[in-house]
Formats: C-alpha cells, structure tokens, sequence
C-alpha cells in the first residue's frame, strides 16, 4: 500500500513554490522577473508530469478530495500574497465604490474625481493607482456585480475580492470534474497562470468563463433555457463570451434565443437608461489598443492600424464560421473546442493579455493539449516588459526584441507535437 501518493508529493512542492511567492508578494512587493517565471515553469513541469502518469496509469485514481485540498491550498497562498506585475485590481475596487454610490460604476472617468474632497482617503489611494484614468471603466455589469460583492465583504479591500474571485473558481473545478477526468481537471486546478490571475491579482475574466461552462454543463443535459440565460450573463460579464453562443445554443428554438437576448436587454437595461454601459470604452479598446499580439503584430509594420485590425477580424470571421458549419452539422453534442475558438481569437487579437488564456483551458481540460498548456505557460513571459525590467529605456509595456518569438514560438511547436502525435494514432 503506498501511503504517499505521487500527487501529495507534487502538492507539497508546488505548495512551496506558491508558498514563496506569496511571501514575498506580502512582504516586499513584486517577485523578481527570473523567480516569478522560474517558479512558474517549475511548478507547470510538475503538473504535467503527474498528469502524464495517471494518464498511463488508468488503474491508479486521484482523490478528489485530494486534487481539491491541494488546489485549496495553493489559492489560499494567492489570498495571503498580493497582487503582483498588475493594477487592475484598482480599477475594480474603484468601480464597486462608485456602483454604491450613486448606482451605476459607467460614464464617469476616475480622472473627474482627482480633485473631489468628496471622496474618503482610502479610495483617493485607490484612485491614485488606477491606469487609464482618463478612461470610464470596460468592465460588464455582471462583472461589476462581483465586484460589488466584494465591496459589501469589505470596502476597499482586495483581499475580499481575491476571495470572491477563488470561490468562483473552485465552483469552475467541480463543474469541469463533470465534464472531464480528475487527472485531466488537475491541469486547470493546478496552473500556475490560473494561480497567479485568479487567486493572486483577482482578474475577473474567471466569472464570464464560470458562467459559460455553467452554460456547457446545462446544455449537455438539455436544460437549453437556462444555458441561454446562463451565457447571457457571461456576455455581460465579458463580451468574449458571444464566440461561444452560436456553438452552444446551435440547436435552439427561437423561443431559447428569445430567453437569451431577453436576458441580455434586461441585464444591460438599468445602465443604459441611466446613460452609459462598457460599450464605449470597449470601442477605445478595439481601435487602439495593442499588446502582445501575435498575427496582428506581423501585419502592423506592413500597414495601417486599421487595416491590420480588419483583416485581422475578418480572418477570425471567417474561421469560426467554417467551424460553425462544421460543428452543427455533427450528429452529436459534443462540446464545442472552445481552445480553438478562442485560441484562434488570440493568434489575432492585437491584445494577449496572460489572464485571457483562461478563457480557452477549460476548454482544454475537456479535450488536453500540448500546445494549450503550454501557451498556459509561454504567455507568462508577457510580463517581461519595460515597467518590470525597470528599463526607463523601453516603453512601459513594450517587450524585449527576442520575447514574442521565443514565447509565440514554443506554442508552435507543441502545436507541431499535437499534429505529430494526433497523425500517428490515425
């Protein structure tokens, strides 16, 4: 009898990695550049290492129990830390004291309130650490409403918001441990990408993803109604939500795409009656901003901005809606391959933030691959700009020469490995 399993001496290891971070976050501020990224390979080898036996080893199981005290853990080493390479958390806690106080967080930018003696000390901190503040917020309502959750734990607080943020996602993990096996959920429940933005910088793009796998499950046991209600409030969570619409509901009556838009109108309702929604800095977001790209980056240099951007677009058109056709056309229900949608989203897209990618791996728990979890893992080096070298010589969020290929190019060679791989099982 083994009274150590392979997955308690991986946790323990991973735990420590997470351990140091956390400390160091707590104490100090960021980790350097070299640890973060180290710690981070470190701990996804590990993952992928235990994935991989109890992949070859079927007779051996992974407790639940276990995958969960050991992913409880990790995030609670995230909810001590703090967040690190990131001030989007600002951003949030700002939009929550303005939702309480005068009932909506949108139309206003924070930059109008730089001068406001109204506004408590402890949220012109806040306010003084927000980027773009010239800019009203781009966060949907839904979004907003966790948001708020947060603010009603403790105003002004983070750490409540970290907490909002980690129960989410382990309500994603037992959602996807009925849709995958253990061993295969452990990627998601133990990557260090889905750590480090979800449990450390309490990014919000985990409760539009939430909300569609909520959508997924009910789907697959045709409770259609609720699953378009469902990806309704993931579009108002996050707008990338609407590339999976189409896919889930691809044999919905009118009626369920009725409940759907109803939904939609309703959410949405309250806050353009009073003058604005995420819309218009949405807009701002599309037409200028760039950040990491991949195709899109190739195209800039050899024409205009705009052009780029549409050409861009239309190839994503035009490859979703080839899928589309394809997948309804399938006898079964299958899920819909989420990771490529919104892998293909992300080759070109002018802005590839790390935190997207948690949009496409639990997609990529449903059906593991090389190349999704290690872009889990490539994107990270996202983070290797100038504001976090301390390089005054480089643009804030610009990126070292070598980075884009090094990162872009390893995610081609493990999509490389799946072809390979995926050709010699034929």
């Amino acid at each position: 009898m083994r009274y150590v399993s392979p997955i308690d001496i991986a946790g323990a290891i991973c735990l420590l990695a997470y351990g140091i971070l956390s400390s160091i976050t707590r104490a100090t501020g960021d980790p350097s550049l070299e640890l973060f990224i180290g710690l981070s390979i470190g701990v996804a080898i590990i993952t992928f290492i235990i994935f991989a036996y109890y992949q070859r080893h079927p007779e051996e199981k992974i407790s639940v129990t276990r995958l969960i005290f050991w992913s409880i853990l990790f995030r609670i080493c995230g909810l001590i830390g703090s967040p690190f390479f990131e001030d989007d958390f600002y951003r949030y806690l700002w939009d929550a004291f303005q939702f309480i106080q005068v009932g909506t967080p949108y139309g206003v930018p924070p930059e109008s309130f730089f001068n406001d003696m109204g506004v408590p000390e402890q949220f012109q901190r806040i306010l003084d650490g927000i980027n773009y503040p010239e800019l009203p917020t781009i966060y949907g309502p839904v979004t907003q409403i966790v948001f708020l959750g947060g603010y009603i734990i403790s105003p002004g607080s983070v750490t409540a918001l970290q907490g909002v943020m980690i129960f989410i996602d382990l309500l994603t993990i037992f959602l996807l441990l009925r849709l995958a096996p253990v061993h295969a959920v452990l990627l998601y429940a133990w990557s260090p990408l889905v750590i480090k933005e979800i449990a450390f910088t309490a990014h919000p793009d985990g409760v539009a993803v939430f909300l569609v796998i909520v959508a997924v499950v009910l789907s697959q046991r045709h409770r259609i109604h609720l699953a378009a209600i469902c990806l309704a409030l993931a579009v108002s969570a996050k707008i990338l939500a609407l590339l999976v619409v189409p896919f889930i509901l691809v044999r919905a009556r009118l009626q369920v795409w009725c409940s759907f838009t109803g939904a939609l109108a309703l959410i949405y309702l309250p806050f353009v009656l009073q003058g604005s929604t995420d819309l218009e800095t949405l807009l701002v977001f599309t037409r200028e901003w760039e950040f990491n790209a991949a195709i899109f980056g190739l195209f800039k240099p050899w024409m205009p901005n705009e052009l780029a951007r549409v050409i861009c677009g239309l190839i994503l058109a035009v490859a979703v809606f080839s899928y589309y056709i394809i997948y309804r056309r399938k006898a079964d229900h299958s899920i819909v391959r989420g990771d490529w949608v919104y892998g293909g989203l992300f080759a070109l897209w002018p802005v590839v933030n790390s935190w997207y990618l948690l949009w496409l791996l639990p997609f990529a728990v449903i059906r593991p691959s090389a190349w999704a979890w290690t872009a889990s893992v490539a994107v990270l080096l996202s983070y290797v700009t100038g504001l976090n070298l301390n390089n005054f010589e480089m643009h804030p969020f610009a990126h070292p020469d070598w980075l884009r290929p090094v990162e872009y190019g390893i995610i081609l060679i493990a999509m490389l490995y799946d072809i390979v791989k995926h050709r010699d099982k034929k």
